[in-house]
């Protein structure tokens, strides 16, 4: 007797140095949960040449298409793939896509973040950040999940994930990190503010750019402070597990930080976080950085990080007070509760 055939779902998302990896490593969240009960996920898009991102892929056994850049077209690829629903993540994906895909009898999850990536019609929106609400003007039938109950972790973050408070490093270590490919060289400007506390620290940095390593190769670390630099690596989260304090982009990065358990001061690095980076502060989850623009160029912001970062370093209670909120608003179990919610539209 024949097997009846898998149900399948397709990735509609890209990884490329100039917009980062996020959108592709929580689309691969997703695509575990899904992959561990029985379902084949295939991915179009474009991974941007990213060495480390194409062997995350590969080791998920999950095939990789380009895609065409007509949504009508795009349609045609995902149902030749005999799929029977697409995840679309990514806010330069046209806004035809959705619908060409609902069209052709696809069922369509959104992955948005705010007004970002809202313009798609699809039959589920899942918006992961802290204060997401439900959008109103939803498509007949639709439905929308928001909030950090919703936010994705591949395993990697949730095997990591601290049961108990680990014992503090001295001096602490430092993890900072601002997206897979750091596309606005935050960690040029970021981190000499970390040696500008002058506390003792091991610093370690995720670079991604060349400028970046230059810059990072010219400071000078003070007295009981060290720097390391690595490339940008496919298990964050390990390095993530073993630091006292992170600082990162205020992007999907963060969530997992908090679900880790690891103190983090955030940066807004571009508009599009703003809102995570406001409603973070504001929720009194995370240390309050700045924005990478000012800075860039105002003296008054520079100093105001340096005394954050130097408050985070130096008190351990504050350390713990911020793992312990981090982990009580994010559990984990988003990807379990989207998964449920995706494959519960699916025809039977």
């Amino acid at each position: 007797m024949d097997e009846p055939p898998q149900t399948r779902v397709v990735l509609r998302c890209d990884a490329h140095p100039t917009f980062g990896v996020g959108h592709l490593i929580r689309s691969l969240a997703l695509a575990e949960e899904l992959q561990a009960r029985g379902v084949a996920v295939s991915l179009v898009g474009d991974l941007g040449g990213i060495t480390w991102v194409e062997q995350l892929v590969r080791d998920r056994g999950i095939p990789v298409l380009p895609a065409q850049e007509d949504p009508a077209q795009v349609a045609e690829q995902v149902t030749a793939l005999a799929a029977v629903a697409v995840v679309l993540d990514g806010y330069h994906l046209p806004s035809e896509t959705g619908a060409a895909l609902r069209t052709a009898g696809l069922v369509v999850l959104a992955m948005v973040d705010a007004e970002f990536g809202a313009g798609q019609e699809a039959d589920l929106y899942v918006d992961q950040n802290l204060r997401a609400t439900p959008r109103a003007d939803l498509p007949p039938g639709a439905a929308a999940l928001a909030g950090l109950d919703y936010a994705l972790f591949r395993d990697t973050v949730l095997t990591r994930r601290r049961v108990e408070p680990v014992p503090a490093h001295d001096p602490p270590r430092l993890l900072a990190v601002f997206g897979g490919t750091d596309p606005y060289a935050a960690a040029a400007t970021v981190v000499p503010l970390v040696l500008a506390t002058e506390v003792p620290v091991q610093v370690t940095v995720i670079a991604a750019r060349e400028e970046v390593r230059t810059t990072l190769a010219g400071l000078s670390p003070g007295a009981g402070q060290s720097l390391e630099v690595l490339d940008p690596v496919s298990d964050l989260a390990a390095l993530a597990a073993e630091s006292d304090v992170a600082v990162s982009a205020s992007g999907s990065s963060v969530w997992e930080l908090l679900c880790l358990g690891v103190p983090t001061g955030v940066v807004c690095v571009v508009d599009n976080q703003r809102q995570g980076y406001t409603a973070t502060v504001g929720e009194g989850v995370v240390a309050p950085v700045g924005v990478l623009d000012e800075l860039r160029t105002d003296d008054a912001a520079r100093a105001a990080a340096v005394a954050e970062l130097r408050s985070v370093l130096t008190d351990g209670d504050r350390r713990a007070d911020l793992a312990a909120l981090g982990q009580r608003l994010v559990d984990g179990q988003g990807r379990t509760r989207v998964a449920d919610a995706l494959l519960a539209r699916l025809p039977r």
